[in-house]
């Protein structure tokens, strides 16, 4: 079956953001700022996925890192941190049409972490494949929201 012709052969168009867990977010931006100079360019809350969250602009790029701090101890954040401490918790890439990636994914023998995308920052939609099919690394596949 012919890929989709909204999906380049490659599936993904960019790396979208890397995700870091953080405890604090508000000591994280401060250290961010001071030590490297990057600022908010956006926050939210996002309850479905257990996190405050900021994305930080890299340079004069649409290039992001996503710092993410738990709501509560049950969240996936705080287990991970749990787990691994700080730091990198995911690498997202973004891409054009998320449910033709899904397939195309799925046809090739990846497993995914939603049946179904659900909602990432600023209104995206997303998914994520399980770090034992990606060599390890939690991957999120990301569909920028149509007003992004």
């Amino acid at each position: 079956m012919p890929d989709s012709p909204l999906v380049p052969d490659h599936l993904l168009l960019a790396i979208d953001h890397v995700g870091i867990a953080v405890p604090d977010l508000d000591d994280a931006l401060e250290f961010y700022a001071s030590t490297f100079g990057l600022h908010s360019v956006h926050e939210e809350i996002n309850e479905e996925q257990g996190v405050r969250e900021a994305m930080l602009a890299v340079g004069d790029s649409d290039q992001r890192i996503q710092l993410l701090a738990p709501l509560s101890d049950e969240s996936t954040i705080a287990k991970f941190l749990a787990r691994n401490g700080q730091g990198i918790q995911q690498l997202a890439y973004r891409v054009a049409d998320i449910e033709a990636v899904s397939a195309i994914l799925r046809e090739r023998g990846v497993r995914l972490l939603y049946d179904n995308p659900k909602r990432g920052t600023s209104d995206s939609r997303v998914n994520f494949v399980h770090p034992k099919d990606a060599g390890g690394v939690l991957v999120e596949l990301v569909e920028p929201a149509a007003s992004h």
